[in-house]
């Protein structure tokens, strides 16, 4: 992941949502991108957090030879579905899977600027601890926070802490760590792959949660949740 910091004049925006980026090529052909917004609101900059896709068009640029004071197109803010503001509370569950976690940290990040009374737990599944992407960040965030706890799982390498697992996110460690947690959630938001997203919501429906209270984002194309 690589993160690009971007002055624009795109006007406020609430945590959660996301943003187009458009590059014009030297043949002016259009590569429209979707990425959400990883910094919080009222931000001096616009942070966005880029995965490499070795086929994509648009993310080797930001990983290769973009240079500060390159310019491209940014369209937004996008998304009204999924975002979370303080009125709407808590306790507040948030899910990630990957790069799925870029828009739980700007929510995060606003919680504990706006509302750090709301208990938090965030949920994050990665391949491996050196792909957990803001780990350093998180983990801080955790230790300075009495009301936030961090949950994390590997599915290809032993977990690192004892409090977290390495295994994917089922039904079953959906619910254990649910139960660990000992909080129900009024507000939960999962993001990651489409194979990811179905799984923990219908994990959580078959488990009684609400459904009116799941907020879901799901990428598409090569699903990056596929195997987390």
């Amino acid at each position: 992941m690589v993160s690009v910091f971007a002055r624009t004049a795109i006007g406020p925006y609430e945590a959660g949502q996301h943003v187009h980026v458009r590059l014009t090529a030297a043949d002016s052909h259009l590569t429209p991108r979707s990425y959400s917004i990883a910094s919080p609101p009222g931000s001096p900059e616009l942070e966005l957090a880029i995965e490499r896709l070795e086929r994509g068009e648009v993310s080797p640029y930001f990983h290769g030879p973009a240079r500060p004071g390159d310019t491209f197109e940014i369209r937004g803010p996008i998304g009204k579905d999924f975002v979370w503001r303080a009125e709407d509370g808590g306790p507040l569950l948030l899910v990630g899977g990957g790069s799925g976690i870029v828009p739980l940290r700007a929510i995060a990040r606003h919680r504990a600027a706006v509302a750090p009374d709301i208990a938090a737990l965030l949920v994050y599944s990665a391949r491996t601890w050196d792909e957990i992407v803001f780990r350093d960040e998180l983990l801080h965030l955790e230790a300075s926070d009495p009301n936030f706890t961090v949950t994390l799982t590997t599915t290809r390498e032993p977990r690192r802490r004892a409090q977290d697992f390495d295994s994917r996110l089922d039904r079953a460690l959906t619910l254990a760590i649910l139960e660990r947690w000992g909080a129900s959630p009024r507000r939960i938001y999962v993001c990651g792959g489409n194979a990811f997203v179905e799984g923990v919501t219908s994990a959580m429906i078959a488990d009684g949660i609400d459904p009116g209270i799941i907020r879901a984002e799901r990428y598409g194309g090569r699903d990056p949740g596929a195997d987390i």
